[in-house]
């Protein structure tokens, strides 16, 4: 069975354990401590969250790569378009662009807000990462156009990844969206998926933390 490790209000596995629950996927969730503990940075040696084993030796990193292992593992799965489909490339490219543009600039923004001294705070490179959040969403916006989601009528991954990008920038940093987002990241609140994977992350929280 999928085991996904995450801190108790880790945004990344949360991305994993919703993707799980849209394909009705029995999942196991350990919640890691921080720092992480000993037998954890023996399990993965970079102490970071989420990440995934599965039955035949598999461990991963990095929740893209668990999105996309997930969905051909386990698939097929509407989450991801076949081959021939024209809306694969889409999926694809939006499900890294969500980590790898709008989350890596998102990271600096953390690190900047919470660690940072105050005179760094605002410094020439957060504020060029902030451009480079805002120049994201508004491309994110004119790819959604009139659509549902990113890639059409139906959920994706591109909208996991994507959306749970966006939900850290607007939460953890309290920073506006496009008027287009809002409406897209109600939209995927109210997937009963997606309000399963949260109370899934809560009812851990308020056990403790205890393995599921």
């Amino acid at each position: 069975m999928i085991k996904i490790y995450n801190f108790a209000r880790g945004a990344r596995g949360l991305r994993v354990m919703w993707q799980c629950e849209e394909m009705g996927l029995p999942y196991q969730v350990e919640m890691v401590s921080f720092p992480p503990s000993e037998a954890y940075l023996a399990l993965h040696p970079l102490g970071t969250v989420p990440f995934l084993e599965d039955e035949g030796g598999v461990a991963i990193h990095e929740s893209v790569a668990m999105m996309l292992y997930v969905a051909q593992q386990y698939g097929p799965t509407p989450l991801l378009p076949g081959k021939g489909d024209p809306a694969l490339a889409r999926v694809l490219q939006m499900a890294v662009f969500g980590e790898a543009t709008i989350g890596a600039a998102v990271n600096a923004l953390l690190t900047a807000h919470f660690g940072a001294p105050e005179a760094d705070k605002r410094n020439w490179s957060v504020r060029a990462h902030e451009a480079s959040v805002e120049k994201a969403l508004r491309f994110t916006a004119d790819m959604l156009g009139n659509m549902p989601f990113l890639a059409g009528e139906g959920l994706t991954l591109a909208d996991i990844s994507v959306s749970t990008a966006i939900g850290i920038y607007r939460g953890a940093l309290g920073k506006t969206l496009p008027d287009e987002l809002v409406t897209y990241q109600e939209r995927i609140a109210a997937r009963p998926e997606y309000q399963r994977a949260r109370a899934r992350c809560r009812e851990l929280r308020s056990d403790g933390g205890a393995p599921s």
